[in-house]
């Protein structure tokens, strides 16, 4: 049987069941499942289970030791998930948004759905499932009632948006910004914006409508060639807006849209703006009312250790453990050295995925946060322990958190940030 026909007969199955699942912990009887392999797990191993659970079929890879006609051997599981993806793709005439950046993916797709979600039925990737296997999952749970969809991609390596384009078939994207994240997998800066770029090139071919933050002037070149461009920015754009205050949370000042004069948001830290404004103009090119505009973006209080504000007995805390490269890092100090308090407590980990840049970048950052005037700084893991430092170090969040027990800190303001392969979220714990 030959890939195509293969893929149309699995696409018959798929819309006769109830959904994909690939992790058979979460499987509910009637989903398909497919067993996806890597360097230390072999799904293949958990078909018969699978079918055992409830599973109305398992595509598998390998020879198993199973006869059964519910068991469907594919040449590669995986290649096969994303082909059936791009065809599901094919049968929805949707805008599909796709999102990339080095940093604020998720918070700018968690805003752009929840706007986008009070005037259509909107599909999007849930948590951060941004990757070679949830980009496809994502594509499958979109059901045919949905008017649009928005699609977070996530890459560390050159080539990776491009492949995801490639089934996501996006008509509209944008790239948040590009930074110094993944330096060792993208081969330096030029090599961020290259891969990001990847989106870009997408649309350029395929005559797509790209949303720009005009402030980065590497986004207006990225971008060059592009037909349909829609701006926003501090200063030029369709949607216009700057920081009206940001202590901790960030209220955003919008010039000539009427309505939206003001957004109040929960999120912490002025480096959200470009992510709001994104949202609006978003909002606006698909016409979605002003209030509606205002109203989902107010109501948008991240999770997930993503600028979490916590309040504990009398301290205040600012939880951002969920990823950290050296542009968001500097962000993030900045933003907390001008909150106003008295007293201010920074616990920062590691980061990880640069590569021969580390140890360069760990130091940079050492000396940023020694300009500011701290009650105390805590350093975690990583390559702080090769560079040069009078601050408080542990190897990990647990003993920086026993650390933190012992301090009894009242009325302090606090910062946690750290890679996620820090969990950083333990000095709470």
């Amino acid at each position: 049987m030959d890939t195509s026909t293969q893929i149309e007969n699995l696409y018959k199955l798929f819309l006769n069941n109830s959904s994909i699942q690939t992790d058979t912990r979460k499987l509910k009887e009637g989903d398909i499942f497919f067993a996806l392999s890597g360097p230390n797990f072999n799904g293949n191993q958990f078909a018969k289970k699978a079918i055992e659970l409830g599973a109305s079929y398992a595509v598998v890879d390998q020879e198993i030791d199973v006869t059964d006609e519910r068991i469907i051997r594919v040449d590669d599981t995986l290649l096969c998930l994303q082909a059936l993806a791009k065809h599901h793709r094919q049968q929805l005439n949707i805008p599909v948004i796709a999102i990339t950046g080095s940093n604020g993916k998720t918070t700018t797709k968690e805003l752009v759905s929840n706007v986008l979600a009070t005037h259509f039925i909107t599909y999007t990737t849930q948590g951060n499932l941004n990757n070679h296997i949830g980009v496809p999952l994502t594509l499958l749970s979109i059901k045919s009632n949905a008017q649009i969809a928005v699609i977070e991609m996530g890459a560390n390596h050159q080539k990776e948006i491009e492949g995801y384009c490639q089934y996501t078939l996006p008509t509209h994207g944008l790239i948040t910004n590009c930074g110094k994240a993944h330096l060792e997998g993208f081969g330096g800066i030029e090599g961020v914006r290259k891969g990001k770029g990847e989106l870009y090139d997408f649309l350029r071919v395929h005559d797509g409508t790209a949303f720009i933050y005009w402030d980065y002037d590497y986004l207006q070149t990225m971008s060059a060639g592009i037909n349909h461009i829609t701006k926003y920015g501090t200063k030029e754009g369709g949607v216009i807006g700057d920081v009206l205050s940001s202590d901790p949370f960030l209220t955003v000042s919008l010039k000539n849209e009427n309505e939206l004069s003001v957004i109040e948001t929960q999120l912490v830290g002025d480096y959200n703006l470009p992510n709001v404004l994104c949202a609006v103009a978003v909002g606006k090119y698909f016409g979605v009312p002003a209030n509606k505009i205002k109203v989902a973006i107010e109501a948008y209080s991240p999770t997930n250790s993503r600028s979490q504000l916590i309040k504990q007995d009398t301290n205040t805390i600012i939880l951002d453990a969920y990823n950290a490269n050296p542009t968001s890092m500097k962000a993030a100090i900045e933003n907390f050295a001008q909150l106003d308090a008295s007293k201010k407590v920074i616990f920062i980990g590691g980061m990880m995925e640069l590569g021969t840049e580390s140890i360069a970048e760990h130091q940079a950052l050492v000396n940023l946060i020694d300009k500011y005037k701290w009650e105390q700084v805590v350093l975690v893991g990583g390559d702080f322990s090769k560079v040069q430092h009078h601050f408080v170090y542990f190897n990990a969040a647990n003993e920086a958190g026993e650390w933190f027990k012992n301090q009894h800190f009242e009325s302090t303001h606090l910062l946690i940030k750290g890679s996620r392969s820090m969990q950083m979220e333990k000095v709470l714990q």
